[in-house]
């Protein structure tokens, strides 16, 4: 495995820990439990199917997974983006910048992964 490889393995690990100690900050509501839910599911999915994808039994089996990544990761820009509105507190707004910040970095680079990877086929 790569030193870039690593680098993201661990990048996408901590991002959904992160969003999951996040999440438990945010005060309750009932309605603001649906995307709180999403975020918090696809959030730590980005890092486990992103660590699927280095058992890939074959190149299309990977490629299949970097796709289940960037999915997720579109999926996490969006709820933090919804959520930003349900709070928008100031106490919240540093957290969540750098959460759509982070989500979109991360779609752009599974985006290239996925780009790169299909045109190799």
């Amino acid at each position: 495995m790569d030193l870039k490889t690593i680098a993201l393995l661990e990048r996408t690990f901590k991002f959904g820990i992160r969003i999951l100690k996040f999440l438990n900050t945010l005060p309750d509501n009932y309605i603001y439990r649906i995307p709180k839910s999403q975020l918090g599911r696809s959030a730590p999915s980005v890092g486990a199917n992103y660590e699927e994808a280095q058992g890939a039994v074959s190149k299309r089996d990977f490629n299949n997974k970097i796709g289940v990544c960037y999915k997720e990761s579109r999926e996490c820009v969006y709820w933090s983006k919804v959520l930003k509105e349900l709070y928008p507190e100031e106490k919240y707004s540093k957290d969540f910048k750098e959460i759509i910040q982070e989500s979109t970095e991360l779609r752009s680079i599974l985006s290239s992964i996925r780009k790169s990877g299909t045109e190799n086929n």
